[in-house]
């Protein structure tokens, strides 16, 4: 039961952050002050690590289709509430959003699996990896995910799909039995580029979850709760 309010709570925190963002946001006039702050890290690994994630935004987003800054925050955000302790990946991409997801894992001793189909892009993850001191929570998995995961047999507190997009519903499909009751299916490009109308309806029409969206106003991103 106590692991049910924790998912719940983390989700109608989501929900109500969300909303009275947006209300602020449309009730703020043109020119009025931004209220988002740079995050603050609340021990010297923490500023290392954050270090890294700022590095990485500066200077190796072109060309690796980076979540924003927001997005991975909420990400650590989510991740932590729910006390996750195994977070799986569609997309490693450069690591940036695998950062920000072992920020939280490192707190909640859970770790990161991982999928990443390009060599080249797989290299420079489990680079950034080690620089930011995370490397020994990670596991990449170099190659096509659609394969790839059928390997994976141990329960999931929340998967991030972030890969191609038409293969949101596979991804659905095959590991939401693996997320436990309570955990958490988090998916990034609802509105740009325009969602699966597939992925859509898979968490939109199904008794079983529950989903809200979040950041609209520039990628989007779907968060969903398996419910208990």
């Amino acid at each position: 039961m106590k692991g049910m309010h924790i998912g719940l709570t983390a989700l109608a925190l989501a929900g109500t952050l969300a909303i009275t963002a947006a209300a602020q946001w449309r009730e703020q006039p043109a020119g009025s002050e931004d209220l988002s702050r740079p995050p603050l890290a609340k021990s010297e690994t923490e500023g290392n690590i954050l270090a890294v994630l700022d590095d990485l935004d500066r200077n190796q987003r072109r060309g690796m289709m980076n979540i924003p800054v927001e997005d991975g925050r909420l990400l650590r955000v989510l991740t932590e509430s729910i006390g996750a302790k195994h977070v799986v990946e569609l997309g490693t991409s450069n690591g940036y959003s695998g950062i920000w997801l072992c920020l939280a894992l490192r707190s909640t001793g859970g770790k990161l699996t991982t999928y990443e189909i390009d060599a080249h892009r797989a290299s420079l993850a489990r680079e950034n990896f080690k620089r930011a001191g995370v490397d020994n929570i990670v596991t990449l998995v170099e190659g096509d995910a659609h394969q790839e995961i059928k390997r994976l047999t141990e329960p999931i507190d929340l998967i991030f799909l972030d890969a191609d997009k038409e293969g949101y519903v596979f991804y659905l499909k095959r590991l939401l039995p693996l997320v436990k009751p309570g955990g958490l299916i988090v998916a990034h490009n609802m509105r740009r580029p325009h969602a699966d109308p597939r992925y859509l309806e898979a968490i939109t029409t199904n008794p079983d979850l529950e989903t809200i969206f979040l950041n609209m106003e520039d990628a989007g991103v779907a968060v969903t709760l398996k419910k208990r």
